[in-house]
């Protein structure tokens, strides 16, 4: 997409929320908020936590790719997309549930147990070298086989769809002062800026990024997207260049993205498994990380968090245990 094309409107943005919001009520779960005393004790902060890790197929991915789902072509009978794992799983499950073929072209560094979830839904995965220009190259291929494109995050019906998360936490909490999500390829954190819009325009929106992979905060410090960023980080979710789309919203809409390290994700990880025994990924984790990392910012605050998935190579850790 030419980064000089029209872009949608505020009301234009607001209707496709709603619409989303609408689309997916009796197809998405409505994930609980979850507390922790010792975690908002910790934090300094009021920390509500929207527990995406209990969406289906383990990851809010699974909102976007319904939505996007919801409007194809009449006819379509195969889908497309590059995934690191949440959004290829989310798609197989949402093609299974239509009746429709999934092939997912993902790194060969995946995680295995997001190429079995994608393959346990009846997905096709398509393998490619674990960078962002052979994933594009090979995702585009399976668009000329004829093969209809639902791209993981530079996509309206993905954004709106991942958007419906903030619209929910939103309304399931008591005022909010702060929404914070982890970004990538920015799908989660730029519908969390449109759902912010749309229903309470005073909350301040912020994000979180590996330091290892900090091609977001480098496009907005910058004010072009960087995407030559070098990725190295445990965030396997996070890995991703950020999508043209997304990167606008972000311009227009975000306070801050925070930077943390794999140190203190790996931190923030085992601190949210002990105080909430909630299992989370590492990508997941950014979002407390960036608040133990940047205590000033968060003092005090009603922070609304979206932990994002909890799709855990669960072999390793008990592996670990033995």
């Amino acid at each position: 997409m030419s980064e000089q094309a029209h872009w949608p409107t505020a009301a234009e943005h607001d209707a496709g929320v709603h619409a989303a919001v609408a689309q997916l009520r009796d197809r998405v779960h409505v994930t609980p908020i979850m507390r922790s005393a010792s975690l908002d004790r910790l934090l300094g902060c009021t920390a509500l936590f929207k527990c995406e890790q209990l969406q289906r197929t383990g990851a809010f991915k699974y909102r976007g790719a319904s939505n996007a789902l919801a409007s194809l072509p009449p006819g379509t009978t195969s889908v497309c997309t590059h995934s690191s794992g949440n959004h290829g799983a989310a798609l197989a499950a949402a093609a299974l549930a239509l009746g429709i073929d999934a092939h997912i072209v993902m790194p060969e560094n995946a995680v295995p147990t997001k190429v079995n979830a994608v393959r346990a839904y009846q997905g096709t995965v398509h393998f490619c070298a674990p960078t962002q220009q052979a994933r594009e190259q090979a995702f585009a291929a399976l668009q000329v086989q004829g093969h209809h494109a639902v791209p993981p995050y530079d996509d309206w019906r993905v954004i709106y769809g991942q958007a419906t998360a903030s619209v929910e936490l939103i309304e399931q909490t008591d005022g909010l002062d702060m929404l914070l999500a982890p970004v990538g390829g920015g799908g989660l954190i730029s519908g969390a800026c449109l759902a912010v819009q749309a229903v309470q325009a005073d909350i301040r929106v912020l994000a979180a990024e590996p330091e290892g992979a900090a091609d977001a905060h480098a496009s907005l410090l910058a004010g072009r997207r960087i995407v030559d960023q070098p990725v190295d980080t445990i965030a396997d979710g996070l890995r991703a260049t950020i999508g043209v789309r997304n990167f606008h919203v972000l311009q227009q809409q975000l306070e801050s993205v925070l930077l943390v390290s794999d140190d203190e994700i790996l931190q923030a990880t085992e601190r949210v498994w002990r105080h909430m025994k909630q299992l989370i990924e590492p990508s997941c984790a950014t979002v407390v990380a960036a608040i133990t990392r940047y205590p000033e910012l968060f003092a005090g605050q009603r922070v609304g968090i979206i932990l994002s998935g909890g799709n855990v190579d669960t072999s390793k850790l008990l592996a670990a245990l033995r």
